[in-house]
């Protein structure tokens, strides 16, 4: 399975009042700060690419700010400090053990984002409490357990057929630990 890298904007409690309100609004308990590859919610950093980004980066299903090789995104995003270097695992068949790159790198947990929007079903779309309770989120908003994740996706369409943010795709998540 190939590893992929994104950076994106920090979302946690110096972030204010917006963060108050989406901690309101999102009824996580234990959330102390949100990792997530919803682009609302966590931007990527990279949202306007350059001629040698096109080089590095994955150029389908909209994943366009995703790079292969976590030395040329670390390299592009080298001024920005309030970041989060992400290593990723799209549609994995089991839980990966293995980091998606040397260098401290810890897992956090699983995402389920309908890639067309980039919206994640798990901490944007109001809840789905037929499927899965904010209860089962941990304290940066994912899915710790992949059976569990692999549940929730499975349930997702089914149990919601018109909601179109219910069709995801499944990453799991590791954080590059810095400084």
């Amino acid at each position: 399975m190939t590893p992929l890298f994104i950076a994106t904007e920090k979302f946690d409690s110096s972030d204010g009042q917006k963060w108050g309100n989406y901690v309101e609004w999102a009824r996580i308990p234990d959330l102390v700060e949100l990792f997530s590859l919803d682009r609302m919610l966590c931007p990527p950093i990279l949202r306007n690419l350059e001629d040698e980004d096109w080089k590095h980066n994955v150029h389908e299903d909209y994943r366009l700010s995703y790079f292969y090789h976590l030395d040329d995104l670390i390299e592009r995003v080298a001024g920005v400090t309030r970041r989060n270097i992400l290593g990723l695992y799209r549609n994995p068949n089991s839980h990966i053990d293995a980091a998606p790159a040397p260098g401290a790198f810890a897992f956090i947990g699983y995402d389920l984002i309908e890639e067309q929007t980039q919206v994640s079903a798990l901490t944007n779309c109001g809840g789905f409490p037929e499927t899965f309770s904010t209860d089962e989120l941990n304290q940066y908003g994912l899915i710790a357990e992949f059976a569990r994740a692999c549940e929730i996706r499975r349930l997702l369409p089914e149990r919601n057929p018109a909601e179109p943010h219910a069709r995801c795709e499944m990453y799991a998540i590791w954080r590059l630990a810095e400084g």
